[in-house]
Order: C-alpha cells, then sequence, then structure tokens
C-alpha cells in the first residue's frame, strides 16, 4: 500500500491512456458458398465479433464494410449479433462503406450507429433478386432426357429444366416479398427520421453514390475510417484490427478436392464475380 504522502503523486501506470477503437473488416460476399466455404457468415465472424466488443478499454467498434450482398439470412445474423454486443457492451459502433455496401452490404453497414462513405462508395440495392437460367429447350434440342422424380408436386420450383411454370414465379415473388419487407423494416428501424425520402424512391433496389447517399438520408457523412475517428477520439486514438486467426486455415483445407468440388468452387467463384460486377467492380 502506497504511503499517504505520495499517493496523490502521478505515476507513470496511472496516466491515462489513449482510447483503442476495434476495427473489423467485413469485406466480400455475405453467405458460404464453394467447398472452400468462402464468404461472410456468422458462424464464421462469431468469435471476431466477440473479441471486437471483448475488451474493456476499446472505446468504439468501426466496421470496414466492402460487400456487394449475398444471403440475406446471414446478413441478418451478422447484423444482429452486432447490435447485441453494441449493447451489451454499451460500446458504439461506427460503419465506413469501402467501394460498396449494397443489398446484404447495406443490412451490415445498418447495424451501426452512424454510417460514413467516400464519394464514390455505391451505397443502397434495398432489394431482392433471385437469378437463374432456361435450359429446357437446349436439352431439347440435343436430345437430352431429364428424369426427376419427387414427393411433393411442389417440390420441384423453378427448375431450369423444364419451362417457366406462372405458380412457381408466384412463389418465388411471395419469397421476395417478405425478404423484402424485413430489409425494410430494418433501415427504417435503424435509420429513423434521418431517411430524406418517400419509400419509392428508397426501396426499389437502386445504388447511389456516398453524396447522393447522404441527400437520402442512408449514411451519415461523407468520410473515410482513420480521420473521422481521429475526429471523434482524439489525434492518439488507436486502431486495433481485429481478424479472423483461423483464415491462414483456409487455403490448406481446401487444396485436396474431387473434380465435383472444383466445379463446385468454380460456379461459387463465378456467382462472386457476378455479384461484383453488377456494381461495375
Amino acid at each position: 500500500m502506497l504511503p499517504k504522502l505520495f499517493s496523490s503523486v502521478p505515476l507513470p501506470w496511472r496516466r491515462t491512456r489513449a482510447p483503442v477503437v476495434a476495427v473489423l473488416r467485413l469485406s466480400g460476399i455475405i453467405g458460404a458458398t464453394g467447398i472452400a466455404r468462402r464468404g461472410m457468415t456468422l458462424a464464421g465472424l462469431a468469435g471476431t465479433l466477440e473479441r471486437a466488443f471483448a475488451s474493456p478499454r476499446i472505446c468504439a467498434v468501426a466496421l470496414a464494410v466492402n460487400s456487394p450482398g449475398g444471403s440475406p439470412v446471414q446478413s441478418s445474423l451478422i447484423a444482429r449479433r452486432v447490435r447485441d454486443l453494441a449493447d451489451e457492451k454499451k460500446k458504439p459502433v461506427f460503419a465506413f462503406v469501402e467501394d460498396v455496401a449494397a443489398s446484404g452490404g447495406y443490412w451490415l453497414a445498418c447495424a451501426a450507429d452512424e454510417i460514413y462513405a467516400d464519394r464514390s462508395s455505391l451505397v443502397g440495392s434495398i432489394g431482392v433478386i433471385t437469378a437463374g437460367f432456361g435450359l429446357h429447350d437446349l436439352i431439347a434440342r440435343y436430345g437430352v432426357e431429364r428424369r426427376v422424380y419427387t414427393a411433393g408436386s411442389r417440390k420441384l420450383i423453378l427448375d431450369p429444366f423444364q419451362p417457366e411454370r406462372p405458380e412457381d414465379v408466384q412463389t418465388i415473388r411471395a419469397i421476395q416479398q417478405d425478404v423484402h419487407d424485413t430489409f425494410k423494416a430494418l433501415v427504417r428501424e435503424r435509420r429513423g427520421n434521418r431517411l430524406q425520402a418517400d419509400e419509392a424512391s428508397l426501396f426499389e433496389g437502386d445504388v447511389w453514390t456516398g453524396d447522393r447517399a447522404l441527400a437520402l438520408g442512408l449514411i451519415d457523412g461523407i468520410g473515410h475510417l482513420r480521420p473521422v475517428l481521429r475526429e471523434k477520439f482524439g489525434e492518439a486514438v488507436r486502431l486495433r484490427l481485429v481478424g479472423d486467426r483461423r483464415r491462414w486455415l483456409r487455403p490448406r483445407l481446401s487444396i485436396e478436392g474431387g473434380a465435383a468440388d472444383l466445379a463446385d468452387d468454380v460456379m461459387a467463384a463465378l456467382d462472386e464475380r457476378l455479384l461484383w460486377q453488377r456494381y461495375g467492380l
């Protein structure tokens, strides 16, 4: 125990420490794809999220978002986990959009208390899309007969090797509407009265640059991660990047595999490329 005479002397370990902000990168498509299970999922990010909020020295969490979207379920699960941890640990969350935060990427950004973007960032795409191919004429041309057996008349819908049926399209549209309604409800909840346009303008799947997104109330400012955090927490703020400790294992674990695995990986890579190309990236 220190003598009373010296109890008021400022000792080195009593000096005020610089504030620390945990930085978490949310980059890539959302949802596990391919044999390597690429893409962001709650299962893959759970440990990283816990570490980002764990330290009592952390004064805030910053999300560096760069995603064209993907699975609405994983978008919802990840965003919900961010909010649960933020409320539990009483930490503010800031999102910084890089190239794009579209569709599920914007869903993730909405988990933050404030969203910032570059002037040229692409933001929005608040909608739902389902895509496929119709190959029934192609296989007929080459004399290919496809044999599929189901128990349940609605088990096989939108099969690419059969002509499109109106009832199948109606089913898919109903599912899309449910997901879209959930997405819209999240944006209304998180952005509230900051939204500056009617729903017909905001929720039809359009994407905007940072300046336009700011005018519409989809983001809170034009700015980059380091300058904004310095402005909020002072020049001495320390940024601590929180990464996935298992990431280095993934390439090693996905080296082996047969032709089917390789084909699956190629298709996953093509799907990912198409998502990025939708925004010119």
